[in-house]
């Protein structure tokens, strides 16, 4: 299983070297080399991740017990397994394997087959839907695995060679080779964190959740998302950044059940054209600060609306997405130096790396017979805000989550919803919104506001 993006349909020996020696190859000899050597370092190390879920064919006339009555269907609905394949990456020796959330998603089973054609059933330690990532361990395992060393992808350069491993198409792990043909992607619309490696080695469906290996032998970053217009590769891969993969897996090792990343606490806009000719800028390049939260890192740092971000602990800032990365991959407790132009000069801000206030979040899944049944919902937080993107003055009650196969999901209803009313009794609360789901009537009204735009539902109970 693989993301993909399109225009049409979304869908000898060579040396291992701590710092690689970057150099065009200076004799008919050196270019005969073989990547052998660090494929078989390497290959151990990469995993095919196999998931499987119950999926019940689902017709709303089976609800009705008189319906199923009267014509004798019974009331067990048909169930079918639907499957999906990806690939996976050993990133720790007791066995923990990260991959793609969108390879594990729904899954009532995962199981992972190693390189030696050994099988393991695996479990599901953290699932990180920003970052698209998700860390695995393998069950009933008592030894030392193979692992993937981490590379500092923040190192890696435009042309670089590098290697790809995966189960495209479930043929078998599977080596193919090209070079980083671009990096800092932010306009690739896959996750929150829109940063990504691009490359042109043939990456396919099943290869999601595997391996981009630099020459050394280690994991620049996890293979994710492919632009296609056949579903096949098309020379333009996607790979999420070691570095992000790193914080991913660091939250799992520690227990944690979800990762917490530092919190801003301001809203950023891109930097148009028009608004770079009004700030004197050469180039549109940059985040700039529509608005601050009172009380919040950025606020305490001395952070202002108009200033412009241009750079965290040294590293350029292109546009508010390059920003979420680099401040998403920053270690918590720390703090963070921020490059600002604020009135046409640089000001250096050092803003504490802290998670946002997640108190009242009070989340809860929606089970009474109405259009919402099967949303998962929250009080909305800072810490709910920041994640969903949403202006940190918003209030009321969020979706945060839609099951498969629910009502709300199976209506339209969608993740950042934010419920305002229902049958003209306002939502303040999470419990305010489950005793008005809780009631039994013929037509529901719903005003949601989505993007911004306030929306009027009406729908037949």
């Amino acid at each position: 299983m693989l993301a993909a993006l399109s225009a049409v349909t979304l869908w000898g020996s060579l040396p291992i070297a701590v710092a690689q020696d970057r150099r065009v190859p200076a004799s008919p000899a050196e270019v005969m080399l073989s990547y052998a050597p660090i494929v078989q370092r390497v290959q151990p190390a990469v995993v095919n991740v196999y998931a499987a879920k119950v999926v019940r064919d689902h017709n709303p006339l089976l609800d009705d017990p008189i319906f199923r009555r009267f014509f004798g269907v019974p009331g067990q609905q048909p169930e079918q397994m639907q499957r999906s394949l990806g690939s996976g990456v050993m990133v720790d020796p007791s066995g923990l394997v990260v991959t793609n959330v969108h390879v594990i998603e729904g899954a009532d089973e995962v199981k992972v087959s190693l390189a030696d054609k050994r099988e393991f059933e695996a479990e599901i330690v953290l699932k990180d839907p920003r970052s698209d990532l998700a860390v695995l361990r393998l069950k009933g395992a008592h030894e030392k695995f193979p692992t993937l060393d981490f590379a500092n992808s923040d190192e890696l350069q435009v042309g670089d060679v590098v290697l790809a491993i995966g189960n495209p198409f479930g043929v078998g792990q599977t080596v193919t080779h090209g070079i980083i043909s671009a990096l800092a992607r932010t306009q690739v619309g896959i996750t929150d964190y829109q940063f990504f490696i691009q490359t042109d080695a043939a990456i396919n469906p099943g290869n999601s959740g595997g391996a981009l290996v630099d020459m050394a032998g280690r994991l620049a970053g996890i293979n994710t998302a492919i632009f296609s217009r056949s579903g096949g590769s098309q020379g333009i891969g996607f790979a999420i950044p070691a570095n992000m993969v790193r914080v991913v897996v660091a939250s799992a090792k520690s227990g944690g059940k979800a990762v917490k990343r530092p919190w801003l606490g301001a809203k950023l806009q891109a930097v148009t054209p028009e608004i770079a000719d009004s700030l004197g800028l050469k180039l549109p390049n940059g985040a700039l600060v529509a608005s601050v939260v009172s009380s919040s890192p950025a606020a305490r740092a001395g952070l202002k609306p108009s200033d412009l971000i241009v750079a965290v602990d040294g590293q350029a800032v292109e546009d508010p997405n390059a920003f979420d990365y680099r401040f998403a991959t920053r270690p918590l407790g720390g703090t963070a130096q921020v490059d600002v132009l604020r009135s046409g000069k640089t000001v250096k801000l050092t803003i504490p790396l802290q998670t946002a206030p997640d108190t009242g979040r009070d989340e809860l899944v929606l089970t009474g017979r109405s259009p919402l049944q099967g949303a998962k919902v929250a009080n909305i937080s800072p810490a709910v805000a920041d994640e969903l993107h949403l202006d940190s003055d918003t209030e009321g009650v969020v979706v945060t989550d839609l099951a498969d196969g629910g009502t709300a999901a199976n209506v339209g209803f969608q993740k950042g919803d934010i419920i305002m009313t229902v049958n003209s009794q306002k939502i303040a609360r999470t419990s305010d919104l489950e005793k008005a789901t809780r009631e039994s009537v013929r037509i529901w009204r719903i005003t949601l506001v989505r993007g911004g735009q306030q929306i009027n539902v009406t729908l037949g109970g």
